[in-house]
């Protein structure tokens, strides 16, 4: 038994941050199908008022499952999405899309049905992880375009697949208001705020500017609440302005493109996205298009 919880320690801990979040949502699901047992209080509530029973829901309503369906096609999207996000940028930034993506697309759920009730109908409940993976996704295709993905036989730009998946989302909620025993407005509205979160972290960032700092130092803070007192000392990152990707200007110039992206990216994988100067951010940004 202590060999089989090792093997599992093991892998666990060689999974990447999104690949441990598809795990725990595969777990959570798992202990509904098998034990029927639903999770009625982590569930977000279309009512302020009821939210403010359970503030907790903002969050761990992105890890319920009740449809095998639903599950598959969310944990697809963010296995799929995670490999190629974290192969430009940091984990701790795939965590502040993904949980902010989640509490966008909650706030927007809540704030439709509580101001047009008589649109939206009674009282609802939102579940599943779609409106973080919109916001991982739509993050995606905001950041860098004109980047192209196989699909089938041909190539797709990026903004294609998003602009898809919006049009869908919109055409999903005005379905649901019209058909409320088939449709699924809410999810939609849901699915609407993570890609607005999305959208807007990517051409925030394009600027320089990483609006999920404060949300990752607030996360930092609950984290270290459950750690030792003992910490590690604090890892500093210099920037040498006179270099990129630790090579001398003159010698990066003289890489083709695809080593030059290359260095950057290992770079990345080493010290974090956040250790990239402008000029390699820049040079990132326009390889991307």
């Amino acid at each position: 038994m202590s060999s089989l919880n090792q093997d599992i320690k093991k892998k666990l801990s060689n999974l990447n941050v999104l690949e441990k979040i598809v795990a725990i949502n595969v777990v959570v699901f798992l202990l509904h199908l098998i034990l029927r047992f639903d999770f009625v209080w982590f569930e977000l509530p279309s009512s302020f008022s009821k939210f403010i029973i359970k503030p907790w829901s903002i969050i761990t309503y992105a890890f319920i499952h009740y449809d095998p369906l639903h599950i598959i096609f969310n944990m697809l999207w963010l296995y799929f999405l995670g490999r190629m996000f974290l192969n430009l940028f940091s984990p701790k930034m795939a965590l502040n899309i993904y949980f902010l993506g989640a509490i966008a697309g909650g706030l927007l759920f809540m704030l439709c049905y509580t101001l047009f009730p008589s649109v939206f109908g009674g009282n609802s409940r939102l579940l599943g992880a779609s409106a973080a993976v919109r916001a991982l996704l739509i993050f995606l295709c905001a950041y860098m375009p004109n980047q192209e993905i196989r699909f089938f036989t041909f190539n797709l730009k990026l903004w294609y697949v998003g602009a898809a998946i919006v049009v869908l989302d919109v055409i999903g909620v005005f379905s649901g208001i019209s058909n409320p025993e088939t449709g699924n407005a809410g999810g939609n509205l849901a699915h609407l705020g993570g890609a607005l979160l999305g959208y807007f972290y990517a051409k925030q960032l394009i600027k320089g500017q990483d609006i999920g700092k404060g949300f990752e130092k607030l996360m930092d803070s609950v984290t270290n609440i459950f750690k030792a007192s003992k910490k590690a000392p604090l890892k500093t990152v210099h920037k040498n302005k006179s270099k990129v990707g630790g090579y001398t200007k003159g010698d990066f110039e003289a890489f083709n493109n695809q080593k030059k992206i290359d260095v950057i990216l290992d770079k990345i994988s080493k010290s974090g996205y956040d250790s990239l100067t402008s000029e390699e951010k820049e040079f990132l940004f326009k390889a991307g298009k």
